[in-house]
Formats: C-alpha cells, sequence, structure tokens
C-alpha cells in the first residue's frame, strides 16, 4: 500500500510548546493549548484565524471537550476551568492539586482526572465536586483511556505501570508492570479488544483486554512516544515521538506504514506532542514543542 502524505495548513500564534489538542463538537473545529496557558479554538479551513478562547496563568497539559458545548481545561498547579464556548466566558471551576494535570477525560457524569502527585481524581460533572481521590503509585499519572464496552479505564504511570479499573465502583482490577520507563500515552482500539500504550522507553505495546495479556511489543521511534490516537475508519493508527516524526500503523497487523517528517513532509523540527484524528475529511492534527500545529491528509493507494 503507499500512503501520499500532504500537509493541508499550519497554525502558528502559540507563543510556547503546544501540549494539549483535543476536538469540538464541529468537525473541522479544534482546540490547543500551550505552556503559556493560552487556549485556542480553530478552523481547520482558516488556520489565519485562531480565536483566543482562555488565557490560564499557568501552563495547560490537558483538553476535554464535554459534548455540551463546554471546554475543560487543566490548569497545572490549580485546577480545572470549564468554559462555555458560545460566550468564551467560565461557568466553573475548581481548584484540585498543586502539581501538573497531564490528562482529562469524561464518561458519562465523571470527569477523570490525572496528576503529576499519582492521583487520579473524580469529579462529579453535574455539581462539580471531587467524588474520589485514587492513588496507587507516588509516580506521574500521565495518561487516562476509557472503554465503555469492558466497563474499565486504563491509567498509565511514570512507574512504568499501567493500572485497570473497574469504570462503576472504581475498584483496581490489573496491576501491569507495562514499560521500562514512564507510559505517555495509552488508547483502546475501537473494538475495544486491544489496549496500545506508548512510553518513554520508545516502545508501542499491544494488550489484550480479556486478561491484558502481552500481545505485541514494537521498537517504534528512537525517543519518547507521547500520543497514539486510531483513525475514524478504524483501520489505522497514529503515534508521534520526541524524535520529530509521526508514524502510521496498521490496525490489524500492526505493521508500521509510513513515517512523516521534516526532511521528507515539511513536518515538525522538534518534539510532536499531541496528534487528534478528525472526522473532517480524515485530517489529522499534530502539535509540537515548536510552538505550531499542522493539519495532514494522508491519501492511501493500494
Amino acid at each position: 500500500m503507499e500512503i501520499v502524505v500532504e500537509k493541508i495548513n499550519t497554525f502558528t500564534g502559540h507563543r510556547d510548546c503546544v501540549y494539549a489538542v483535543c476536538a469540538s463538537g464541529i468537525s473541522n473545529v479544534f482546540f490547543s493549548a500551550d505552556g503559556n496557558g493560552m487556549v485556542a479554538e480553530w478552523d481547520i479551513n482558516k488556520p489565519e484565524e485562531g480565536i483566543l478562547v482562555a488565557k490560564m496563568v499557568n501552563s495547560v497539559y490537558s483538553l476535554c471537550y464535554d459534548q455540551q458545548n463546554h471546554l475543560i481545561i487543566g490548569q497545572n498547579f490549580e485546577g480545572i476551568h470549564e468554559i462555555d464556548l458560545k460566550t468564551k466566558k467560565e461557568t466553573r471551576s475548581i481548584k484540585i492539586t498543586d502539581q501538573y494535570i497531564f490528562d482529562i477525560k469524561i464518561y458519562e457524569n465523571n470527569i477523570f482526572v490525572a496528576t503529576g502527585n499519582g492521583e487520579i481524581i473524580i469529579i462529579d460533572r453535574l455539581t462539580f465536586t471531587i467524588t474520589t481521590r485514587l492513588k496507587f503509585s507516588d509516580k506521574s499519572a500521565r495518561t487516562i483511556a476509557i472503554s465503555p464496552l469492558n466497563q474499565t479505564f486504563a491509567v498509565g504511570y511514570s512507574d512504568n505501570n499501567i493500572r485497570i479499573f473497574n469504570l462503576k465502583d472504581f475498584t483496581l482490577l490489573h496491576d501491569i508492570i507495562a514499560h521500562k520507563n514512564s507510559v505517555f500515552t495509552l488508547t483502546y482500539s475501537p473494538d475495544q479488544h486491544f489496549l496500545v500504550s506508548g512510553s518513554r522507553d520508545a516502545h508501542l505495546k499491544i494488550w489484550e483486554t480479556g486478561n491484558y495479556n502481552l500481545h505485541e511489543s514494537i521498537v517504534a521511534h528512537l525517543y519518547a512516544i507521547n500520543e497514539v490516537c486510531y483513525s475514524i475508519d478504524n483501520n489505522y493508527f497514529i503515534s508521534c515521538s520526541m524524535d520529530k516524526s509521526i508514524k502510521v500503523w496498521d490496525a490489524k497487523t500492526f505493521k508500521l506504514l509510513k513515517v512523516i517528517d521534516k526532511a521528507r513532509h515539511a513536518g515538525h523540527n522538534t518534539s510532536i506532542n499531541k496528534l487528534l484524528w478528525t472526522s473532517y475529511n480524515d485530517i489529522i492534527i499534530s502539535a509540537s514543542d515548536d510552538r505550531t500545529l499542522s493539519a495532514w491528509k494522508l491519501n492511501f493507494k493500494n
């Protein structure tokens, strides 16, 4: 299979490394946030027209759209902020930590927050109050993935482990010694039969969700893997790394199909921190330490 890579647009305006990207309720609109606390809204078709959504006092590593036209922002060393996207006004906030906030996920009425002291803090979406604190490590909780089908959620930690929790009562189900270094990214496959993990050790690992046995281990990048996400049609997934590359993988065989980098595709010149595979014409968004975001189109030819 031949994959032709086309760089669609570049988004500039951030004044620091871009650490967070998330989708919105509109397929061609997405959000990004940086180390300077700037949160921006972008239209894929209008890269020159970025809109300032919020300016936090501290850096922002995590964003999550809640399907009710709110953006949930994780401000490091402080807490969670809810922004009404129609008015661009903050509607609620809660101070929850003096640590980094590395990830935010929402499922039903719960907001799950991964923090730098190893806690998973669960906030009631309706009352905006803390209901549960889960602490199973003194090292950072870096990433969260939720599997509604399996009624579980997975957390990757800087103690190199992945821990699997019950989604209903939050009990610990599995404690996996997963990698040789911090687990930076987790995602369930669309059929939720596999959990894919990426680590600072540059390996991708594929875990069977029935018993969380290791299905495959791949030396995937030269340096830390920061993000993994699946295509909308579920046939492919992509990974990005501190090695400045994006890699395209076959979701069924886990074989490498394509490398996107600066030399061949005018890619980023520093670490790529986040990826978003949008439903808008299958366009991929990448965010980098170089303070820019890029939009990519992959054309698959048999």
